[in-house]
């Protein structure tokens, strides 16, 4: 156990200071969600109070889909990495040492979770300033939630990488899959405001519940039913989509 700690503690050590070498891609991983804030939030303030809209006001209703937005792009797109280290030798290097397959993975994932709680926050900064106001104990909590969702999508996104091997296909791919969980999540407009028969399929999607849950925690209810939900169904599939990733990284060749 001490050498899988230690394993997963050096390929997350290696893997951040590839990081750091390049952090113009933090910033830019920021740029649409700050616009939807600054831009699209607004829209919003006289939906304020309408019926089937969400009680907070319109930034405490918003900024946390933002939150689950970033999770389905920020890490949604983690697999590019992925296809540059299997192009670069440097994950057949690695497969030839004694290092721990799972703890191989979780070391790259730990850098982009990293990745994406730094963009999260500075955009809970953001939000702040335009009149976001969460509860405290609630937001910690959406970041735990986040970090649950950040290691599916990104664990997903690296099994992906690994089996078309393309960047470009890994981008249509990607899309093919996020674009309808975006829209099917309620990020944009709570599915509150949706016909029946878009409530009903938006059930098939976990974001949809990470959505209503960010929510709930940020209006201070901490015990809500959707919480609970969300975490069962991403912890579920986080584990799911590590143990796909894994098996991949096992099998990855050029």
């Amino acid at each position: 156990m001490n050498r899988f700690f230690r394993d997963t503690w050096l390929m997350f050590v290696s893997q951040f200071r590839i990081a750091l070498r390049n952090p113009v891609w933090l910033f830019i991983g920021l740029f649409q969600p700050i616009c939807y804030m600054l831009l699209f939030a607004p829209l919003l303030k006289n939906l304020a109070g309408a019926p089937g809209f969400p009680s907070g006001g319109a930034y405490n209703v918003f900024t946390p889909g933002l939150m689950v937005m970033m999770v389905i792009f920020g890490a949604g797109f983690a697999g590019f990495n992925i296809i540059a280290r299997l192009r670069d030798g440097v994950i057949e290097r690695l497969r030839v040492t004694p290092i721990n397959r799972l703890a191989l993975l979780l070391g790259i994932l730990g850098v982009d979770l990293v990745n994406l709680l730094v963009q999260t926050a500075l955009l809970v900064g953001v939000g702040l300033l335009l009149g976001f106001r969460p509860d405290i104990g609630g937001l910690l909590l959406l970041f735990v939630l986040l970090i649950v969702g950040g290691m599916m999508m990104a664990s997903f996104s690296y099994a992906l990488a690994l089996l078309v091997k393309d960047q470009s296909a890994l981008a249509a791919s990607v899309n093919l899959f996020a674009l309808p969980l975006l829209l099917l999540s309620g990020i944009m407009l709570p599915l509150t405001l949706a016909p029946d028969i878009l409530k009903n399929v938006a059930k098939a999607n976990p974001f949809s519940y990470a959505v209503n849950a960010a929510r709930a925690l940020v209006a201070g209810h901490l015990t809500d039913t959707a919480v609970v939900q969300a975490f069962i169904i991403l912890v579920a599939l986080a584990v799911l989509t590590i143990f796909w990733a894994t098996r991949s990284v096992r099998k990855a060749a050029m």
